[in-house]
C-alpha cells in the first residue's frame, strides 16, 4: 500500500455500509478496475441493450484489463471487439445508440479519441440539435487518460478539457470507488453523450465500499475534506496527490478544504463559490496543460462569481507545457506533484495570512 492508496481510502466518503430498509450492507474490499467492471456487468444484466465495443475489450480483457472475463460472460454480440479504427467503432456506436441501443464505447486512451473527434464533436454532441430535438444520442464513452506509467506522449496526455469545451456533452472524471462504480449506471440513463475518463494510474487502487453500492449523482462536485484557510479543486489522480497535501498542511496547522470536481462538464459552481466564500482563497490543480484548461476556466468563473471573497489571487498547478516525456524522472516532473501544491499553499497562506 503506498501513501496514495492509503488517501484513496480515507477519502472514501462513509458508503462502505447502508442502512436502506433497516439492514446494513456488508463491505467489499475492491479496486478501481474491479469497480469499473463489476458497474458494466450490472448494466449488461439489468438492460439487454447494453453493450461494450473497443479495441481489445473481449478475447484481451481491454488494455487495462477492465473487461477481463466479459467476453465468456455476456458472449461476442455483448463485448464486441473492433478494428483499430476509432472513428469507425464510434461512429457505429453512435448509430446504435440513435435506434435504440444503450452501447459503452471504450477507447484505449485519450489520445487516441482525437481519430473519432469529428464523431463525437460533429455528430454525438450535435445530432440532437440538428435533428430539431427529434434524436438523443445516449451514448457512453470509456477512456483512459493521464501519465505517470511511462507511456509516452501518444498514450500519456490529459485530454479531457478538450471535451469539456463541447455542448452537447457530459464530461465524467471518477477519482473515488463509488464513482468508478455508480456513475456509468447513471450516465447510461443521460438521453445524451456522456465521456467517462479513467485515470489509468487510479485502475490499482483498493479500498472498500458497500456491496450494494450503486448508481450515485453526477452533476455535483463533492467536498472530500473540510478546511477554512484555502480551496484546493482537482479531480482524478490529482485529487489524491491533492489530499496528501492536505495532510502535510494540516501538520503545519494549515487546514485546506478539498474539492473533488467530478465532473467537467457541466462544472458544479455554487459548490466551488461557496468554498471559496468560507477560504478566500483558492488553488486549481490539473493534470492538463496550463494554456486553455479546465484550471483557466474554473479561475475565470471565480473572478465571475466570487471575486470579492478573494483574499489572493486564484492560483493553477498543471502540467509542464511539453509532450509527456518517456523516462520516469522527466515525466514526474512534467506533472503536478505533492511538494509543488505544498509550497504553492505555503506561500499563499502566509503571504497574504
Amino acid at each position: 500500500m503506498n501513501a496514495f492508496t492509503d488517501l484513496f481510502i480515507e477519502a472514501m466518503p462513509n458508503v462502505a455500509t447502508s442502512e436502506a430498509n433497516g439492514k446494513v450492507s456488508p463491505k467489499i474490499h475492491i479496486s478501481y478496475r474491479e469497480a469499473v467492471r463489476e458497474a458494466m456487468r450490472e448494466a449488461l444484466q439489468k438492460d439487454d441493450r447494453v453493450f461494450l465495443m473497443g479495441e481489445d475489450v473481449g478475447r484481451y480483457g481491454g488494455a487495462f484489463g477492465v473487461s477481463k472475463g466479459m467476453l465468456q460472460e455476456f458472449g461476442a454480440e455483448r463485448i464486441l471487439d473492433t478494428p483499430l479504427s476509432e472513428s469507425g467503432f464510434t461512429g457505429a456506436g453512435i448509430g446504435a445508440a440513435i435506434n435504440g441501443m444503450r452501447p459503452i464505447v471504450e477507447v484505449m486512451t485519450v489520445n487516441f479519441s482525437l481519430l473519432a473527434a469529428d464523431q463525437i464533436l460533429n455528430n454525438a454532441a450535435t445530432y440532437l440539435h440538428m435533428s430539431g430535438g427529434l434524436f438523443n444520442v445516449p451514448l457512453v464513452i470509456r477512456m483512459g487518460t493521464g501519465g505517470g506509467k511511462q507511456l509516452a506522449a501518444q498514450h500519456s496526455h490529459s485530454l479531457e478539457c478538450w471535451y469539456a469545451h463541447i455542448p452537447g456533452i457530459k464530461v465524467l472524471v471518477p477519482a473515488m470507488l463509488e464513482d468508478a462504480r455508480g456513475m456509468l449506471w447513471t450516465a447510461l440513463q443521460d438521453p445524451d453523450p456522456v465521456l467517462i475518463f479513467e485515470n489509468t494510474l487510479l485502475y490499482n487502487m483498493e479500498g472498500e465500499i458497500a456491496a450494494d453500492a450503486g448508481a450515485v449523482n453526477i452533476d455535483r462536485a463533492a467536498i472530500r475534506r473540510e478546511g477554512h484557510d484555502i480551496t484546493l479543486i482537482s479531480y482524478s489522480m490529482s485529487l489524491f496527490k491533492t489530499l496528501e497535501a492536505a495532510e502535510i498542511l494540516a501538520k503545519e496547522s494549515i487546514e485546506a478544504e478539498v474539492i473533488d470536481l467530478r465532473t467537467l462538464r457541466p462544472l458544479d459552481d455554487a459548490t466551488i463559490c461557496a468554498s471559496i466564500t468560507k477560504t478566500h482563497r483558492a488553488v486549481i490543480i490539473d493534470e492538463g496543460w496550463r494554456s486553455g484548461s479546465i484550471s483557466a476556466e474554473i479561475s475565470a468563473r471565480i473572478m465571475e462569481q466570487a471575486f470579492y471573497e478573494l483574499d489572493a489571487p486564484v492560483e493553477r498547478i498543471c502540467a509542464v507545457e511539453v509532450p509527456i516525456p518517456y523516462a520516469n524522472h522527466l515525466e514526474q516532473a512534467a506533472l503536478p506533484q505533492v511538494e509543488t501544491i505544498v509550497k504553492t499553499v505555503r506561500r499563499m497562506v502566509t503571504k497574504h495570512g
